[in-house]
């Protein structure tokens, strides 16, 4: 059977692209919607003086964003303890297999408006470039000091763990104006990950397979438009849904003794998987397939309307970027090997109430509030002031 590897060489998406989110019309009877929220003046200054109207929030989105990091951390959380159980694998394969590509796809979606102007660039940096080059700094010294792995060097080109989707985001999004242009973005997409998934000689530097396998899934967010989400939301999806989830957990509940972890991580070329290069096409076009499908069942099955943790998905970013020290901690101090009960049935509800407790926790108000010098650090001194627009 193959083993997970460490968690510290891949890590899921998080949910939050830290961009305006785009507003899609709602069906008639559910009141009307703006098609646009309006730029968050607050965190930047250097926009006009003049008063801007409220931000109106969707939560749809913002419930799509706090499930998903609930999923990230149950996820990272089963896999110290999921090696002795099929099931557990099952449910940990079916996880992988959609909800990295359906961060992404979110991701996308957010970011069509991204254009390279001082604004846009500004807040890029403050949100992307600075959160990882912090956080890099602070998983790689963790590891060092808590896991006792003296020899981990503080290096800005090898992602470890959650930091990897920082530099892919940051690739992506400055990379949109280009595929906003081209007449058939999603074709070349697809082809450039086919490229990667057969190319071994890319590397580990910024982990480029994961950036260019997963690219479709950010190429596609952008060529959505609203009436897309729409469709995803109709009953019979809805309905559609539930037997969908239910059918891809018999078949990874077969497919789990059976399958390399490494295929849904995406991290690695056919070759490195000690597969031909011809396999590696047919397996990443099937994947790209099932991840499409299962993130359209995630998306339908998400409630529409406000609920207690709606709030919460204002704050994913945090969840995202701390929940890593619990779970790697647990690890390093010898909680699971300790507790060998963790892994039997009652263990592992445990363990998967208790990182969905955790998650939950750190997307809240006052932790984002707090971690705001870290995820969105006031860079005004750093930029020119924008001329005021007339």
């Amino acid at each position: 059977m193959f083993s997970a590897p460490s968690a510290f060489q891949r890590a899921a998406v998080p949910p939050d692209s830290q961009e305006p989110e785009p507003r899609h019309p709602r069906p008639a009877g559910e009141g009307a919607v703006a098609t646009a929220t309006a730029p968050d003046r607050a965190s930047d200054p250097t926009t006009d003086p003049a008063p801007a109207p409220a931000k109106h929030r969707d939560a749809w989105f913002d419930n799509v964003k706090y499930l998903a990091i609930v999923l990230v951390a149950v996820a990272h959380a089963w896999e110290p303890v999921m090696d002795g159980s099929r099931t557990t694998r099952a449910l940990y394969m079916v996880v992988y297999a959609f909800h990295m590509p359906a961060f992404i796809l979110v991701s996308g979606y957010f970011s069509r408006s991204f254009d390279m102007s001082p604004r846009k660039v500004k807040r890029l940096v403050s949100t992307v470039v600075v959160p990882y080059v912090l956080f890099e700094t602070a998983y790689s010294l963790f590891r060092r000091y808590a896991g006792g792995y003296d020899d981990t060097p503080i290096s800005l080109l090898d992602p470890l763990f959650l930091t990897w989707f920082l530099v892919a985001l940051f690739i992506w999004r400055v990379t949109t104006p280009l595929w906003r242009s081209l007449r058939h973005p999603l074709p070349i997409a697809v082809a450039i990950g086919l490229l990667a998934v057969t190319t071994p000689e890319i590397g580990d530097d910024l982990d480029l397979q994961r950036v260019l396998q997963f690219l479709p899934f950010f190429v596609l967010g952008l060529v959505l438009r609203p009436e897309h989400f729409e469709l995803v939301r109709r009953r019979e999806v809805r309905v559609l849904a539930v037997p969908l989830f239910a059918g891809a957990l018999a078949l990874a509940y077969w497919l789990a003794p059976r399958t390399q972890l490494g295929w849904l991580y995406h991290s690695s070329s056919a070759q490195e998987l000690d597969a031909p290069w011809w396999s590696g096409v047919v397996i990443y076009l099937a994947m790209l397939a099932c991840a499409l499908v299962l993130t359209i069942g995630f998306l339908a099955l998400t409630p529409r309307r406000p609920l207690w943790f709606t709030v919460l998905g204002a704050g994913t970013i945090c969840g995202y970027l701390l929940h890593g020290f619990l779970v790697k901690g647990a690890g390093y101090f010898g909680l699971f090997d300790r507790y060998t009960w963790l892994s039997n049935p009652v263990g592992l509800v445990v363990v998967s109430v208790a990182a969905a407790a955790a998650v939950t926790l750190l997307c809240t108000p006052p932790v984002r509030r707090a971690l705001r010098f870290a995820t969105e650090p006031n860079l005004d001194r750093m930029f020119r002031r924008e001329p005021a627009r007339r």
